[in-house]
């Protein structure tokens, strides 16, 4: 009986050995049975849109700021946002009370003026007169001292009576003299007078300029999109003009104006077509063109953007000012392309950057250097070289060396290389292992 029992005892013993030895042969035997595997997308032929994105803002072809060169208060508004208005339409009213009273007073001092011309011009017909009046005095003391001179030679004057002769025409000399000068002044106070009267014609005429400009008129036809004061309120008008209201000229022609980075702006050239979406119309696709590429940079924290100016047709006017426009300018479009996965230009397998190139490698590896230099070298101008992987029919990763041309961000476009429609490419290599994971089996009821 106890021999017995020794010979269970041994039996567990041994089955126990073998469950543990046959548990970790099982999980050796897993690690070392992993092999790889690929998946891979296939060539095919399609359409293929190559497109610049960018964001921009909707904006009217022509806005006009109505603004007031004159400062006062708002007596009365005649439009309001989204007012159709016409040009020379009386938009709104500036109290013109201070405004009439300046024109009041520069009218009176035009009258001033005018009667201070009238003045200095009769001054100076006096002084014109006092002029005749000394060269008759000059002339007639002239011809008295002409006759004395041979009368005192005679002895028939005294010597005291030419004397009084000579001084007679000496003083009417001077006199004459004194009224030419009197003349002179005569003369420059009337044209002083006369350029008041012009100084306050002018002062006049700004004062009536002044009192228009209080009455606001829209200078064009459209829409106001903006109005900027109320009633009552006071405008100031000393060092800019202030804002009154936005006035878009036509709202069924809008642009979008987008921020293009300088690394696209070279694809982008005038004419382009180009859709865009916005928020408030997610699922309609509006469509454009490009009409303007200006010049000047928008730099903002050191990146550069240049605004593309897209003209868009706005006939239902779903589109308003200031919408956000998400858009995208077509560069190039082709039809029935032979394209490929972006995926599988990024693919490199991984044996392929752990080891080296074997000789049979290398001597690969430099025939696709030639392929390449002869690709750069021959077709510069269709696209741009890349790599692809292929499983050849024993299994073993193959690249095949191709041009790409145009890209939407998911495809590219194959210009060049052996590569034909239909075939399978990979994209990604993935590792799995061999075998189940599952535990191995229990002997149960041993040792009862």
């Amino acid at each position: 009986m106890g021999s017995s029992r020794k010979k269970y005892l041994w039996g567990f013993i041994i089955i126990c050995f073998l469950l543990i030895g046959g548990f970790f042969l099982y999980q050796v035997m897993g690690q070392k049975g992993s092999n790889q595997r690929f998946r891979t997308v296939k060539v095919e032929r399609g359409e293929i849109r190559s497109v610049v994105t960018a964001t921009g803002t909707i904006n009217p072809v022509i806005t006009v700021l109505v603004g007031s060169q004159v400062s006062g208060t708002i007596k009365a508004l005649y439009a309001d946002f989204n007012s159709r208005v016409k040009e020379g339409e009386v938009i709104a009213q500036i109290d013109p009370a201070i405004f009439q009273a300046q024109v009041d007073q520069a009218k009176a001092n035009v009258l001033n003026a005018q009667a201070n011309l009238l003045n200095s011009r009769a001054n100076y017909e006096n002084a014109k007169a006092n002029l005749v009046k000394a060269e008759v005095a000059v002339l007639d003391t002239k011809r008295t001292f002409d006759r004395n001179l041979p009368l005192l030679e005679k002895k028939v004057i005294a010597q005291a009576t030419l004397d009084t002769a000579q001084a007679n025409y000496d003083t009417a000399v001077a006199q004459r003299e004194v009224a030419k000068a009197q003349v002179e002044s005569a003369k420059s106070q009337m044209e002083s007078s006369r350029a008041q009267v012009e100084q306050a014609k002018a002062a006049l005429k700004l004062s009536e300029t002044n009192l228009r400009y209080t009455t606001i008129q829209s200078p064009v036809n459209g829409t106001v999109i903006s109005r900027n004061v109320d009633v009552g309120q006071t405008v100031a008008a000393s060092l800019q003009a202030p804002t009154l209201f936005t006035i878009a000229k036509d709202l069924t022609q809008m642009q979008v104006d987008t921020n293009v980075s300088e690394a696209d702006i070279g694809r982008i050239t005038v004419g382009q077509d180009s859709t865009f979406t916005v928020d408030a119309y997610p699922e309609r696709i509006f469509r454009g063109r490009v009409s303007e590429i200006r010049n000047a940079p928008i730099i903002v924290q050191n990146v550069v953007t240049y605004d593309v100016v897209i003209q868009v047709d706005n006939k239902d006017l779903k589109l308003k000012p200031g919408m956000t426009a998400n858009v995208s300018v077509l560069i190039e479009h082709k039809e029935g392309a032979l394209k490929i996965s972006n995926a599988a230009l990024r693919f490199r397998p991984e044996s392929s950057k752990k080891e080296g190139p074997t000789e049979k490698g290398k001597g690969d590896l430099l025939k696709r250097q030639k392929v390449n230099e002869g690709i750069k070298s021959s077709q510069r101008e269709n696209g741009r070289p890349g790599r692809v992987w292929v499983l050849s029919p024993g299994g073993k990763l193959k690249p095949i060396s191709i041009v790409v041309g145009i890209t939407d961000g998911t495809f590219s476009e194959v210009v060049s290389g052996d590569l034909k429609e239909g075939m399978d490419i990979i994209v990604e290599e993935i590792s799995k292992r061999k075998g189940g994971t599952g535990s191995p089996p229990i002997m149960r009821g041993i040792g009862k």
